[in-house]
């Protein structure tokens, strides 16, 4: 831990793999009280749980496994109830848990798209909803939103379903932000760019279900558009990009001391764009806030715990 850090009490959700399995490790090595958050812990998950068990013992650090499942509101409400009954608070949220999809966005069908919103926008809904009441009693948080580049960066195509849901994702952190300012709940929105490598993310992205759709596109005007589109994004991405970069940039985020901790970190080794459009959207909503007297919400205020 850092010096001048205090530890904090923090869950990580979708902490089975990818950017949450590193997150939860690396918060645990940092001197924090982790738990890392999946579904199946007694399931197909089962060897994540001994393994982080095992690493903690060995390393010495405060990392528990709890069952979320995230679009299961009994589980998400389960999950923060024991939170607070070990720890006795909870000051770090980091909403991790989504999921990939890749094909033509005419062959999603409506239900799928549905699905995709409740992973990766709805599941952050279910935490804040069961975890906020509390946290806003101490007077202090943090909550740290994984969003992604392809919000606001150069898209490809064949993406969108999953591009939209993070895009409505990172548009409900940022309402979010001010609508808990004066709790003294602070917000960081972490920008991943597209690491091809390293994760799962890729390799288990959901297909469409409409197959003539899907063949529609895919046997003609279109055939190229996959490989194309998956080999640019790769030959954009440096030989030495590393996705532990997020899990350590969210680090920096938690031990960084209250009120000093940024707004949004962009970790995009292809620099697709986002980090610019961003910057942009993010001035135009702190001008926003000062043009209507409301300049104190882009800033958290530390509340007396009750």
């Amino acid at each position: 831990m850092t010096k001048g850090s205090e530890k904090q009490i923090v869950v990580v959700t979708g902490a089975s793999s990818g950017f949450g399995e590193m997150t939860a490790y690396a918060l645990a090595d940092a001197g924090h009280t982790v738990y890392a958050s999946m579904r199946g812990t007694s399931g197909h998950n089962a060897d994540k749980v001994s393994a982080a068990k095992d690493y903690a013992i060995k390393n010495k650090v405060d990392l528990r496994v709890i069952e979320i499942d995230v679009v299961d509101e009994a589980s998400v409400a389960a999950g923060i109830d024991q939170i607070f009954d070990e720890a006795g608070r909870l000051d770090v949220i980091v909403h991790n848990a989504g999921h990939m999809s890749f094909g033509p966005a005419e062959a999603f069908t409506p239900e799928q798209m549905a699905q995709l919103y409740n992973i990766n926008v709805l599941s952050t809904q279910r935490v804040m909803r069961s975890a906020l009441p509390r946290m806003r009693t101490q007077g202090r948080g943090l909550v740290v939103w994984v969003s992604s580049s392809s919000a606001r960066g150069g898209t490809p195509p064949f993406l969108s379903p999953y591009f939209a849901a993070k895009a409505g994702m990172d548009s409900l952190a940022v309402s979010y932000a001010s609508e808990l300012a004066r709790w003294g709940i602070e917000t960081s929105i972490m920008v991943p760019g597209a690491f091809t490598t390293g994760t799962n993310h890729f390799a288990h992205a959901g297909q469409p279900d409409d197959q003539a759709v899907t063949d529609a596109y895919l046997s003609g005007l279109y055939e190229d558009v996959p490989a194309r589109a998956l080999d640019g994004l790769r030959s954009l991405e440096p030989a030495d990009a590393d996705p532990s970069a997020v899990a350590q940039g969210i680090v920096e985020i938690v031990n960084a001391p209250f009120g000093k901790r940024p707004f949004r970190v962009h970790v995009d080794p292809s620099h697709d764009g986002s980090e610019v459009v961003s910057g942009v959207a993010d001035r135009v909503r702190a001008e926003m806030f000062r043009r209507i007297g409301l300049e104190d919400l882009l800033s958290p205020i530390e509340q007396a715990s009750s």
